[in-house]
């Protein structure tokens, strides 16, 4: 060994660049990979894990039950740190590999960083073919880890040691980038782990790593302010980008100070307080009415760090046909959408920039007071909607009102999947910033009782994830109950146990076919029969209490939130009750059929898709 170099092998290399470096959160240094959600088999246990076991103190490995749930964790546990801390997902080749695929494109599809890490066939292929090995008759090069290509920002395999001095900061510049942040994919041929190579010691020096905050062209910063001069009724979208770039306050304080109110996509909803001044609800097709009203009312939409997906748009039938969209984001692709004047930048200095561009103008002052007015009638339909009954159901609306009521500020909502986004973007009302995380950009079934766990590590104490899911997604994937017991990672878990996937059997039936494969009762079964969650969740360790009624809920979710361990409340819901929604969504319905009730599900989805604007 040379003074200015180090002999180690590859994989023990990766693991001490990974120690190496570091970031800052709220003035502090810290570690920029907090630790590594590992399940080990041939392709990684004897290099990759040998090199973890011996930093364990500085870089802990935690065992997760399953790949795509421990990368599903790291993933939230990114969002709570609002993407300026990693983890890392490690697992082997084939299936284990193949298992995180999942989570890999509920990442790339939330512009979220996960460094994921998986063993790989032997560069060499002197023992082709290895176990686990999918064989391509024409490309031999090809393995299962071909398959996160289209779902990571970046992709590499490693097949000789010192490709991953180039390799490793390539993929952290891409995870840390606004514009194309996702999660990164390095592939470890099983004989390059092993080989030792000397190393350059500057390889190691510790690295401080900051967010890069891009500013826009002035030029666009300029025709922004024009078109938004000329508004007679603007409306700002804020979308998950304005959490990433701690722009909440910033944000907030422009509308207060133009009078322009703000609404809400899902991954945008918490950079504002439910009660705050300028808040106007959440928008779209699980959205408010206040903020649909709001939205077709518009002459100018200012959206901020929003990729406008459809739930976001109503599919893009939300908006007056001759609304003009200014949309500030980092990524060029989401700016330019639908002829938008694109300021590409982020988000917290373009709007500084764009306020300084607006000298003193202001909206029309009679715009916020009605805004508020919509907002206040919204408040008291959701009243209506969670107020308590004596009905034999509860209904999802009513649930959410009581776990909303007995949450406390800094405990974070989580949901994903099934009809809980819908009524929880609609219902919850939150109570301190950034304590809401509704994966919406994937809807990955599965997400939310890992993400409990990301979360429950990444807020160290402060607040406890409660996780809404449905009987559906808690059959899904469920095991991470388990790992948060082992851990002392405690969240709370309602399950509401409606009988299959509801909200799916809702969207079938409205759309003209009969209730098919969805609730248990509608499936090829010897005779339905529900699952005793409480029973499950005890033999995984947690704690757990079925719930008769409304008044019972109260009360258990009031027990929950003593408890010591991640606790599970369970309580049968209604099938078919929800918060009603106003705007429109494109899904495909059969153009033909012999049933009258389709028939017309297709004129009336004829009817929205002649209200979209299409490109413009």
């Amino acid at each position: 060994m040379s003074r200015n170099t180090v002999r180690l092998t590859m994989a023990q290399a990766l693991v001490r660049f990974l120690c190496n470096q570091f970031t800052e959160i709220d003035g502090q240094r810290v570690p920029l990979f907090a630790g590594v959600f590992g399940i080990f088999g041939h392709g990684n246990v004897t290099c990759l894990s040998e090199a973890l076991e011996s930093v364990q103190d500085q870089l802990p490995t935690w065992r997760g039950q399953n790949e795509q749930s421990m990368a599903l964790a790291a993933i939230a546990f990114a969002k709570a740190k609002r993407r300026r801390q990693l983890m890392v997902a490690a697992s082997s080749i084939g299936p284990g590999a193949a298992n995180m695929i999942t989570a890999a494109g509920t990442a790339h599809a939330n512009r979220l960083p996960v460094l994921l890490i998986a063993g790989d066939t032997f560069a060499n292929r002197v023992p082709d073919p290895v176990l686990q090995q999918v064989e391509h008759f024409s490309d031999p090069t090809i393995t299962v880890n071909d398959a996160f290509k289209p779902v990571v920002r970046y992709w590499d395999r490693i097949i000789l040691p010192e490709q991953i001095i180039s390799s490793l900061p390539q993929a952290i510049a891409a995870m840390l980038d606004p514009a194309d942040c996702g999660p990164a994919f390095i592939g470890l041929s099983q004989d390059t782990q092993e080989v030792a190579f000397e190393y350059p010691l500057a390889f190691f020096e510790p690295t401080l790593w900051s967010i890069p905050r891009p500013r826009a062209d002035r030029r666009k910063l300029s025709e922004a302010a024009a078109l938004l001069k000329s508004a007679k009724k603007p409306l700002i979208i804020s979308g998950g980008g304005v959490r990433y770039s701690l722009a909440e306050e910033n944000v907030a304080d422009f509308a207060i100070k133009r009078g322009i109110p703000i609404v809400e996509t899902i991954a945008g909803k918490g950079a504002l307080t439910h009660d705050h001044p300028a808040h106007a609800g959440p928008i779209g097709i699980v959205g408010s009415t206040s903020a649909n009203a709001l939205a077709a009312e518009s002459d100018v939409i200012l959206a901020i760090g929003t990729r406008l997906q459809d739930f976001t748009t109503g599919s893009w039938t939300a908006f007056h046909q001759d609304a003009r969209f200014i949309s500030i984001n980092t990524a060029r692709f989401d700016a330019v959408k639908h002829r938008a004047v694109a300021v590409v930048g982020d988000a917290l200095e373009t709007v500084m920039e764009l306020d300084e561009a607006l000298g003193d103008w202001k909206a029309d002052p009679d715009l916020m007071p009605r805004a508020k007015s919509l907002f206040a009638d919204w408040d008291r339909l959701l009243d209506q909607h969670q107020a308590i009954t004596n009905g034999p159901i509860p209904t999802y609306a009513q649930v959410i009102g009581i776990v909303n009521e007995t949450a406390k500020p800094n405990d974070t909502l989580i949901a994903a999947a099934g009809g809980t986004p819908g009524e929880v973007t609609k219902g919850w009302r939150v109570k301190n910033t950034n304590t809401f995380d509704c994966e919406f950009g994937f809807s990955c079934m599965g997400y939310e009782i890992a993400a409990g766990w990301g979360h429950a590590m990444a807020k160290e104490g402060h607040g406890t994830p409660i996780v809404m899911i449905g009987d559906g997604t808690y059959m899904m994937m469920n095991s991470d109950i388990y790992s948060t017991v082992l851990s002392g990672h405690k969240m709370i878990v309602v399950v509401c146990d409606n009988g299959g996937y509801a909200v799916i059997n809702r969207l079938q039936q409205f759309k003209g076919v009969p209730g098919f494969n969805n609730l248990i009762k509608d499936c090829r079964v010897k005779e339905p029969f529900a699952v005793d969650f409480v029973k499950h969740a005890e033999s995984m360790g947690a704690l757990a209490r079925r719930c008769e009624s409304l008044a019972d809920l109260k009360a258990a979710m009031e027990w929950a939130q003593t408890t010591d361990r991640t606790t599970i409340v369970t309580l049968v819901t209604d099938a078919y009750a929800w918060v009603p929604g106003d705007a429109d969504w494109d899904v495909g319905v059969p153009e033909v059929s012999e049933r009258e009730s389709v028939r017309k599900a297709r004129a009336d989805q004829e009817k929205i898709r002649s209200k979209q604007r299409v490109g413009v």
